[in-house]
């Protein structure tokens, strides 16, 4: 089997400063998503799909997190070689030092992946989201004889500039590379794409930052430690020395990048059909199977609302709204517009009814809250009023912070009753 020749690398990241405040106590790959999985569970998701089930995730900074839900969620028969490691940034006698970029976190690592028997590296992102096939990329690697090849998405005019671009000639073969080239270069850059992705515009071949490597090959490049980033150095260095194949694919992806691209493709999975599909059998989603009681419900009035389970809500109103495991919504509240992660726990019965604790997980009562990101184990009290959006400045305090419009509630922090943003 072709599969049982793979080793899948999932890069975490750095320290995923543009995700901030999600990022702030965990890494990139743990930011929790879609109301109950991890980041990092799409990758690993994905290469289980595919047959692949040798992994490795790295990191280096937060990791104790995404060690312990990988621990908790992917575990394998005594009887079978399957596993999903992650191994953080380490000083050794050889080198001291943080990984550099991504090609510089693979080589650091290489000397653990090269006790395995296999024959080709997948090279994945720990921060995309997107359901793929990597079995029928790896065969088609195979079938061209290619030395590396590169995932690649067919984009705009206007995304192309955030992209690395290929060019390839009629058998897929890449034969130029260049990174966020400027608009005044795009009409010299345009590839052979399908009649559909012609019809929305969407000429250029864009790096997915997913990659095959055949392992002799990546295993000679780590050897020059001057090269650190597979964009912006390996790949544009060994497109003229090595064969490299362009895969095209043209479903739906997107890069979790910023606040704003993740907000997105939280409240995009409201949608009647969304583009990332959750139902999907074939491409199902793995994370940590928690033992969770259903959701309750009270009066509530839902319009394209998306809700985990383990929730008690009364609230008056959820509209285009992603609410996560254990989420309390108080009476009369309204939440538009927003991804609310959750709670890791419950809070007792007795606790809520003695009022020992001021301020109870969830949301309160009387609250309205729209166009916010609620990160995990927060507090509101009722009546506080949380309106985001363009008019207001980008800020930060304790307890939260707002870029481009979008609140974001820190993990953890208490918003008084009555408070307003």
């Amino acid at each position: 089997m072709i599969n049982n020749k793979v080793l899948a690398i999932i890069l975490g990241g750095g320290q995923g400063s543009r995700l901030y405040p999600l990022t702030k106590d965990r890494s990139k790959p743990a930011v929790p998503i879609a109301g109950k999985y991890r980041l990092v569970d799409i990758p690993i998701s994905n290469c289980i799909n595919s047959d692949i089930k040798r992994m490795f995730v790295l990191t280096q900074f937060n990791s104790a997190s995404l060690n312990r839900h990988i621990k908790n969620t992917y575990h394998f028969s005594f009887f079978s070689s399957a596993f999903v490691d992650v191994l953080a940034a380490e000083q050794t006698p050889h080198n001291k030092t943080w990984f550099q970029g991504t090609a510089d976190a693979v080589r650091q690592s290489m000397h653990h992946f090269l006790r395995h028997d296999f024959d080709y590296f997948l090279i994945l992102s720990g921060d995309q989201l997107y359901q793929m096939d990597y079995e029928k990329m790896i065969a088609a690697h195979i079938k061209a004889k290619a030395k590396i090849s590169i995932a690649t998405i067919p984009v705009n005019a206007k995304d192309a500039t955030e992209f690395g671009i290929l060019k390839s000639d009629d058998s897929n073969v890449v034969t130029s590379f260049i990174e966020k080239p400027d608009t005044s270069l795009l009409p010299e850059w345009t590839s052979e794409v399908s009649d559909e992705m012609k019809g929305q515009g969407r000429n250029y071949l864009a790096s997915m930052g997913i990659y095959v490597f055949n392992r002799d090959l990546l295993t000679k490049l780590m050897e020059n430690p001057d090269t650190n980033d597979f964009g912006k150095e390996i790949i544009p260095q060994a497109i003229d020395q090595h064969k490299t194949l362009s895969y095209q694919y043209e479903g739906y992806w997107t890069d979790i990048g910023n606040i704003d691209s993740f907000f997105e493709a939280n409240i995009g999975l409201t949608a009647d059909i969304p583009q990332f599909d959750l139902y999907d059998r074939k491409k199902r989603v793995y994370t940590n199977a928690r033992m969770l009681p259903t959701t309750k419900l009270a009066g509530t009035m839902l319009e394209k609302a998306v809700i985990a389970e383990g929730c008690i809500i009364s609230a008056a109103k959820i509209e285009q709204s992603v609410i996560g495991i254990r989420s309390r919504i108080g009476d009369e509240s309204t939440v538009i517009n927003t991804y609310m992660m959750g709670c890791d726990r419950y809070e007792t019965l007795d606790q809520i009814q003695n009022n020992k604790i001021e301020v109870l997980m969830g949301i309160g009562q009387r609250c309205f809250i729209k166009n916010a990101i609620i990160d995990k184990n927060c507090r509101i009290g009722d009546d506080v009023r949380i309106n985001g959006g363009k008019h207001l400045e980008d800020t930060e305090t304790d307890t939260y912070f707002v870029k481009d419009g979008i609140v974001v509630i820190k993990k953890g922090a208490v918003i008084p009753k009555g408070y307003v943003i």
